[in-house]
């Protein structure tokens, strides 16, 4: 029924403008507010800041609402064992914490809650701004009426000729230009660019996109070669670890087998000094055996000489 009223009372302002207006014709235009606020970059930050604390929001509430399940599943399980009294403060501390959740879920998701009043806080510069730019591009080109695309008037359609939402766009943009202008050499070419036709500032605008593209083509394509020379790098750098690594592991192997090698001439070596001091012991010992049996053989033939005599 609204929406039936708000079209009746636009189609009879319609009808009064073209009467009032018939000798020059009614000049209409419209705007997509939805459209300019998403092009906006500080509206964009800002709604993904507001879009965390809205999930933080939500935990919160979650984490409250598994609290209050689990009470309520404790309570149930140990409702035999408690007495009515103890069962009643345990359903008085549900309802309490049910309540919490109630009231906090209306204070931060209410319609007066903290999310209304930030999104509020959020569009209102913005839609100011493009109100004030609306009413003057209204006057300098003598618009009779503009609508917003994206409000609940319904527009069975639209010539995009009369979309003015770039030419808002880009009046927001200058005026971000004009405050963060440092030098006097910036704010002349952003008043040299004001002093423009439409026309003529559309079609800056459009060699303005032009050669963004083109920058950001050359930026991807330098960044393409910056990732192809760092992979070359990269892969230079996995062949030299890995024939460093190789070179390591034979200089490793080598010394490994010099210690071999020195283990089993030194093994080899005191084998032999073992084999010649074996050979000498048991000269040695043969000798030594060879006097006793020597001197035990005199030793006999001196008692046998005794005996005869």
């Amino acid at each position: 029924m609204k929406t039936k009223k708000l079209i009746l009372f636009t189609f009879a302002i319609l009808c009064f403008g073209y009467m009032a207006t018939a000798q020059r014709g009614v000049r209409i235009g419209y705007i997509d507010m939805e459209y300019i606020l998403e092009s906006v970059p500080e509206y964009r930050e800002a709604t993904t800041q507001l879009e965390g604390k809205v999930q933080r929001w939500k935990q919160d509430l979650e984490k409250s609402q598994k609290e209050v399940d689990q009470m309520k599943l404790n309570l149930a399980n140990e409702r035999v064992l408690l007495t009515p009294e103890l069962i009643e403060e345990r359903e008085e501390d549900i309802k309490v914490k049910e309540d919490e959740i109630l009231t906090y879920q209306q204070a931060r998701f209410g319609p007066n809650g903290d999310l209304m009043i930030q999104r509020r806080q959020l569009v209102q510069p913005i839609q100011d701004q493009v109100f004030n730019i609306v009413q003057e591009i209204a006057e300098n080109k003598k618009y009779d009426f503009i609508f917003d695309k994206s409000a609940d008037v319904v527009m069975l359609f639209a010539a995009k000729r009369n979309d003015i939402s770039d030419e808002v766009l880009r009046s927001i943009e200058r005026a971000g230009r004009r405050v963060q202008a440092q030098s006097k050499k910036e704010k002349r070419e952003i008043e040299m660019q004001e002093r423009l036709s439409p026309e003529k500032q559309e079609a800056m605008t459009e060699r303005e996109k032009e050669m963004q593209a083109k920058r950001e083509e050359r930026e991807q394509a330098m960044a393409e070669k910056k990732e192809e020379r760092e992979q070359a790098m990269e892969e230079k750098r996995s062949e030299l670890d890995k024939a460093l690594e190789e070179k390591q592991q034979e200089r490793e192997k080598a010394i490994e087998d010099r210690k071999t090698e020195r283990e089993e001439m030194m093994a080899k070596r005191q084998q032999e000094r073992d084999s010649i001091r074996a050979a000498k012991k048991q000269e040695f010992e043969e000798r030594r055996q060879k006097m006793i049996d020597d001197r035990e053989r005199r030793r006999d033939s001196i008692l046998n000489a005794r005996q005869k005599n």
